[in-house]
């Protein structure tokens, strides 16, 4: 399992920044809802919990179906994001290839 653990964090990482572009780049909130469905999803199971908790509230706020105020909910899930990236990067950095 410690094998895959490097691999793990590589693809959360180039997932999540996939993710995060998918929620700048769309402006339908159905397409924002899936892509915070799956953006909680995969954060709560890399420990990413209150990433997990803002992707939850921009999915159920989606869900009202009006995109007003959908750019806050955006800019919050960046910056924790950029914690999380930076701190998952450093334990990346523990485990060479």
């Amino acid at each position: 399992m410690e094998d895959e653990y490097p691999l793990l964090l590589d693809t959360f990482l180039s997932d999540s920044q996939l993710r995060l572009n998918e929620l700048h780049r769309s402006h339908d909130v159905v397409e924002l809802g899936h892509a915070a469905h799956s953006f909680k999803g995969s954060s709560s199971n890399m420990g990413a919990m209150r990433l997990a908790q803002l992707c939850s509230e921009l999915e159920q706020y989606c869900r009202q179906g009006t995109p007003d105020g959908v750019d806050a909910y955006v800019q919050r899930i960046n910056s924790e994001f950029a914690l999380i990236l930076k701190l998952y990067s450093e334990e990346r950095a523990r485990f060479p290839d």
